[in-house]
């Protein structure tokens, strides 16, 4: 607000200025003026009585009363007067609607309605910089689950359209700079209710230098960031403390993990889906040769990972950056180019240049050589969906729904992607069982996921611990309703971690002990209804044995009396 004062008493300051002249000569010019009483008696008016008439008069209400009738000298300087004071008013009156219609005053107003609107958050929120395809994409995402929103853009095009979106709770939007610090003060950076920033820009050096400014700003946030070249992954890799995900490499590392072990592709793609996603199909990629059309970051990503798991690929590209590669051919992505590259014998096609439309037809060349080709086509703009799903390829590599995919792993809980890694570890069989158990009790939408800590802190789990005579707290007790139980709750443990070792799918009949977390997934109602045994105390012993235990000192000392007789 302090930039909006000062804005508009640098800019009102003129328009100020001369109406204080006219109504100070006008009030002064009508004191000096002479008049007369009734009676004939010579009589000038008073400070009081000039101001008086000079403000009825001056602002056109005309009000009409005087003192007494002026003489003719006090109407001509009232008519000197009005004309002043109008032109003086048209002057100001004339300021005012320009300042209002000043683009920087206009974004002043904006901005300090923007930061008292953040400070009224009350609820967990995220800051994504970048309202791009991927931002946008993870907005809907994060509202979807239940964050709240603070997006900053710098194009005033992309701020719009996010109103256009249809978000649960609408985000709150700056148009601005986010590598500025003041900018991410706005944005409530030091504010307790932050969960994290997200900075999804298109250049990685502008990504680079928002989650640096924003590590610095504080130190205790997570940050995530998107990195495509290699430079900026390595800086922010030694500054420490960010969360760099690389689409390129990110996509690559999961067609390394379909073809070794296509369940646990399945099983983090769904987790890490938004809530209410079907579980994906096996992609069954096949392990023949390869062709790729577009020999950049992202077919550098893809040959890597070819090389490492012993398949031939060729590839063609009008600029390669690496033109001493003996596997590339350099040309034009001509029919010719792609039968020299070998497309009768592949049995994969990749079409990852940046340009839709040469993807699109690099897919329509390579079929009429080899019409049971494997595609993996890649998607560089949002507006082109239609046009890629036209293609109808085996696997699509779209940049905005793999930022979902990384971003949520990360966000939802930190046991998801410790369960995850040790999945990855454990191979297909883990993963299949998991799906399996999954799709059998909650469902075959993508389960909300969250940790059960077994904090002694909290009322529930002291009593659980501590005044349960001797019966042991397990796993199997966490997934009963506390309102009936016999009945199941939807959700399903999958991994206790316990002072860093982790046991996947425990059983029902685990015990637990003090400070155990527990990864659960299910239904929301299943999170809501599980906060019950950490807030609530004899919800355990319910659960345990069907009987409440008495609450007061008295009723206890009372079941002691009778359980020792």
């Amino acid at each position: 607000m302090n930039d909006v004062l000062l804005l508009m008493l640098r800019r009102l300051r003129a328009p100020m200025l001369a109406l204080i002249v006219v109504y100070g000569i006008s009030v002064g010019g009508l004191t000096l003026m002479p008049g007369q009483l009734p009676d004939g008696t010579p009589s000038n008016l008073s400070v009081f009585h000039a101001f008086y008439i000079m403000s009825y008069t001056a602002t056109t209400i005309g009000f009409g009363e005087v003192p007494h009738a002026f003489t003719d000298a006090q109407r001509l300087w009232v008519i000197i007067s009005i004309y002043l004071s109008v032109l003086a008013w048209a002057y100001a009156v004339g300021s005012v609607f320009a300042l209002i219609n000043d683009t920087t005053f206009r974004a002043a107003v904006a901005r300090s309605v923007f930061k008292w609107r953040v400070r009224g958050i009350g609820d967990p929120f995220f800051i994504i910089c970048g309202a791009g395809q991927s931002g946008t994409a993870l907005a809907l995402a994060l509202d979807k689950i239940g964050y709240r929103l603070v997006v900053i853009e710098v194009q005033d095009e992309r701020s719009a359209r996010l109103e256009l979106q249809e978000f649960v709770q609408p985000p709150l939007v700056l148009t601005g700079d986010a590598r500025l610090p003041d900018v991410l003060e706005d944005a409530g950076i030091h504010m307790p209710e932050c969960e994290g920033l997200i900075s999804l820009v298109t250049d990685d050096g502008t990504n680079q230098a928002i989650s640096i400014g924003a590590r610095t700003l504080n130190q205790s946030m997570r940050v995530i960031t998107r990195a495509k070249s290699t430079v900026a992954q390595v800086n922010l890799a030694a500054f420490g403390g960010v969360h760099v995900i690389n689409p390129f490499e990110t996509f690559a590392t999961n067609v390394a993990l379909d073809l070794a072990s296509p369940e646990v592709l399945r099983l983090e793609e769904w987790l890490t889906d938004a809530p209410g996603t079907a579980c994906p199909e096996r992609l069954n990629i096949p392990t023949g040769p390869w062709v790729l059309v577009g020999y950049g970051r992202f077919g550098h990503a893809i040959s890597a990972v070819l090389d490492r798991a012993g398949i031939s690929w060729r590839a063609i590209d009008i600029n390669p950056l690496d033109e001493e590669e003996k596997r590339l051919l350099t040309g034009a992505n001509s029919e010719e180019a792609i039968r020299e590259a070998g497309i009768e014998r592949a049995a994969v096609l990749v079409a990852g240049t940046d340009s839709d439309a040469v993807n699109l037809g690099v897919v329509t060349l390579a079929r009429r050589a080899n019409p049971g080709l494997f595609v993996v086509i890649r998607q560089n703009h949002v507006a082109d969906s239609v046009l890629i799903a036209a293609a109808k390829a085996n696997l699509q590599f779209v940049q905005s729904a793999l930022m979902v995919h990384e971003c949520l792993q990360i966000i939802k809980t930190p046991l998801l992607g410790r369960f995850i890694s040790r999945v990855r570890t454990e191979g297909g069989a883990i993963a299949a069982e998991t799906i399996a158990r999954i799709q059998a009790e909650v469902g075959n939408g993508a389960p909300r996921a969250w940790a059960f800590i077994c904090d002694i802190m909290q009322p529930g789990m002291f009593g659980a611990f501590f005044q349960g005579q001797g019966e042991r707290l397990t796993i199997g007790h966490l997934t009963r309703d506390p309102a009936d139980s016999d009945r199941p709750l939807e959700a399903v443990p999958l991994m206790l971690d316990r002072r860093g070792e982790h046991t996947l799918l425990p059983p029902a009949d685990l015990p637990l002990k003090p400070g155990d977390q527990v990864l659960f997934v299910g239904s929301d109602d299943a999170m809501r209804v599980q906060q019950r045994f950490l807030s609530e105390p004899g919800t355990i012993q319910w659960v345990r044995t069907g009987t409440e235990p008495p609450r007061g000192w008295v009723f206890r000392q009372l079941r002691q009396l009778v359980n020792s007789r």
